[in-house]
């Protein structure tokens, strides 16, 4: 046996290698290993090995259902099961998703107790007629006689302070200021390019863009005429004529320009001394059932208002607080209004004006306070929300206005309103090089007057009326604030004092107040106001995430353990699959594809006889069959090994002297 081995190890040695694939005999071996070996993840050779691999090894029950069910209907089954599951949860993900990116934001709302707001009193009338008459005579003279010009109004002689005060007195001695500077005009709705002066009764010739303002006084039938006032700039020649439906308001809107001219150049101590008093407007007060007087009030000065007092101001020590809801447990107070001394172009209604607001919150009285009649009782039930916002990107909101590029001119909180007339006033600043009267002055600047600026009323008017149409850029600027109070009024009225009431309640009253009141009062000098908590619950509103990133994955969570019983381990175990090893494998096989490109590009040029299959030399020694198939050299005859002489194969002799000692006896 060992002979018969020796010889065919010689003949595998001398026979030429069969045509099969070169690999190292460590490459071979591995081969064999990895086919007897199951087949785990990376090492997978084809994709569709891995993805058979995956779903007999996935925790995911339906791709494992798909590979060891039996039978081709439930197979298709479990496929489908499975891929309308994976729909699903690509569709409420998406969904999740989706809704994680719009930002929304849920909303609660809770009751607490809250504390007594400010309340800002003024009377509508700003200064005292009596003291402000010689500042507004030469006004008054021209606005009298232009009315008396237009509409042929009578001497007026229904108030004693009027009665020696001629409405036909006219320009003998004087020169008209105002209606020179301001003309007002009367024009025919025909004719457009012509008006009647006020001053001279005559018609002219009228140029420049005529801009149509909204009325207050509502008009049944419709006027043949529409009275309005000229503009023009100095500097430019241009011109721009404002029409009102209603003469009430043109002539109101004529007599406050001048008025705010006038008054812009009175120094601030003396407009003081011109308005009310806070002895002089509260005669009586009462706060949650105890007495209160004008300490308890804080002077604010309002330029078209006159003194304003401010209850329960910052600047109080403490913040005061109710201990009850209702009118009883409210601020009352009764307000002395002295109609008397009403300017009677500058407001054509009497009593006073209420602003409720926080203790750092500027009070704008004109745009949202409310109005208090005389010889009524005014009752405010109040109800406060506090809103909280988020800012961004779930809205646009500012906490405290710092990020918006508008400087506070107000010393008080930011708000939109005050971003809105603070844009206003530096705009006016920059353009007309003034500013305007009826707001506070930003650093280093002084109110208009047509002596220093001429043509301040032209700039003004124009830069209104760009602002309205938002062309000044301030409303896309401007942003609301992100927490803001707001209280909800509730207003009620009743007649006060009654008929039968009044005939000892005004004596007292007089009494009272005869060290500050020099005259009897009577029921349309004063005005009772009540205002109250209708209840000591706050509602606040709080704006909060309605998607975050824990939300966000515990949703996916839940769709994916309730449509595919996956866990977070199961998901990492799907992306290693499917992706990693997925793409180690494409990989791996592209480099191998380029590896044997570049080898068989770069590869130098062999010996001659080398394209001869025979003479390739095998990592295995070929064996005895394996050298009986080997094909015949092409070409030119290749010199080789001659075929063994097959009589070398008996083996007579190749153990024939064996030793003695080995020898088997003869048979007998």
């Amino acid at each position: 046996m060992g002979t018969t081995s020796h010889i065919l190890l010689h003949i595998k040695l001398a026979w030429p290698s069969s045509p099969i694939l070169i690999m190292a005999p460590g490459e071979k071996i591995k081969a064999k290993i990895k086919k007897n070996l199951p087949v785990t993840g990376p090492q997978a050779p084809t994709i569709k090995e891995l993805m058979r691999w995956y779903c007999l090894n996935t925790n995911t029950h339906g791709c494992r259902r798909i590979v060891v069910s039996r039978g081709r209907l439930r197979r298709l089954l479990w496929v489908l099961f499975t891929l309308t599951a994976v729909a699903l949860i690509f569709w409420h993900c998406a969904l999740l998703i989706s809704s994680f990116y719009t930002v929304s934001v849920s909303i609660k709302v809770h009751f607490q107790k809250l504390d007594f707001p400010a309340v800002t009193i003024c009377n509508i009338n700003p200064y005292k007629y009596s003291a402000v008459r010689d500042l507004l005579a030469d006004l008054e003279q021209e606005t009298r006689t232009a009315l008396k010009n237009l509409y042929g109004f009578p001497e007026n002689k229904s108030r004693k302070r009027r009665e020696a005060e001629s409405w036909t007195s006219a320009w003998e001695g004087t020169r008209p200021k105002f209606l020179k500077l301001v003309p007002l005009l009367a024009f025919s709705q025909d004719e457009t390019s012509k008006a009647r002066d006020f001053l001279t009764g005559r018609k002219r010739k009228v140029s420049g863009s005529i801009i149509h303002k909204a009325s207050d006084v509502m008009h049944v039938h419709e006027s043949k005429e529409v009275v309005g006032f000229q503009l023009c700039s100095n500097d430019t020649s241009k011109c721009a004529v404002y029409t009102f439906s209603s003469g009430v308001n043109a002539i109101q809107e004529w007599y406050k320009l001048h008025y705010m001219n006038i008054m812009a150049q009175v120094p601030l101590e003396k407009k003081i001394n011109m308005s009310y008093s806070a002895e002089e407007l509260l005669v009586t007060c009462f706060f949650d059932g105890m007495s209160c007087n004008a300490r308890n009030f804080t002077l604010f000065h309002h330029p078209m208002y006159g003194n304003c007092y401010t209850f329960n101001n910052r600047e109080n020590e403490t913040i005061l607080s109710t201990s009850m809801g209702g009118s009883e447990y409210g601020l009352q107070v009764i307000l002395y209004i002295n109609e008397e001394e009403y300017n009677p172009f500058l407001v054509s209604s009497t009593g006073a004006k209420v602003i409720v607001h926080r203790q750092d919150e500027y009070p704008f009285i004109e745009d949202i306070g409310t109005e208090i009649e005389t010889a009524m009782a005014t009752s405010i039930g109040m109800h406060l929300t506090e809103s909280f916002k988020l800012s961004e990107p779930y809205s646009q909101c500012t906490e405290d206005g710092s990020d918006v590029p508008i400087s506070n001119i107000y010393n008080a909180a930011y708000s939109l309103q005050i971003c809105l007339h603070s844009c206003f006033q530096t705009k006016m600043v920059e353009k007309c090089g003034c500013a305007q009267y009826s707001q506070p002055l930003p650093p280093a600047a002084n109110y208009c007057n047509y002596q220093q600026h001429p043509n301040w009323m032209y700039c003004y008017y124009q830069l209104h009326q760009a602002f309205v149409r938002e062309e000044l850029g301030c409303q896309s600027v401007c942003r609301e604030a992100c927490s803001f109070k707001e209280w909800t009024l509730t207003t009620s009225l009743a007649q006060w004092p009654s008929e039968v009431s009044e005939k000892w309640l005004l004596p007292i009253l007089t009494w009272d107040q005869g060290q500050q009141i020099k005259k009897k009062l009577n029921k349309t000098d004063l005005a009772k106001l009540l205002i109250f908590y209708k209840d000591l619950n706050q509602r606040s509103i709080m704006e909060s995430p309605a998607n975050s990133i824990e939300m966000l994955l515990s949703n996916f969570g839940g769709q994916l353990g309730l449509w595919m019983s996956c866990s977070v381990v199961c998901v990492i175990e799907i992306i290693e699959v499917f992706f990693i090893d997925s793409f180690s494998i494409i990989a791996r096989r592209q480099w191998h594809k380029a590896k044997e490109w570049w080898a068989r590009r770069h590869a130098p040029p062999g010996p001659q006889g080398q394209d001869n299959l025979g003479l390739d030399i095998d990592d295995d020694l070929p064996t005895f069959t394996s050298a009986l198939r080997l094909p015949p050299a092409p070409g030119t005859e290749v010199p080789g090994t001659p075929p063994p002489r097959y009589n070398t194969l008996r083996l007579e002799r190749a153990f024939s002297d064996q030793l003695t000692d080995t020898q088997m006896p003869a048979e007998s």
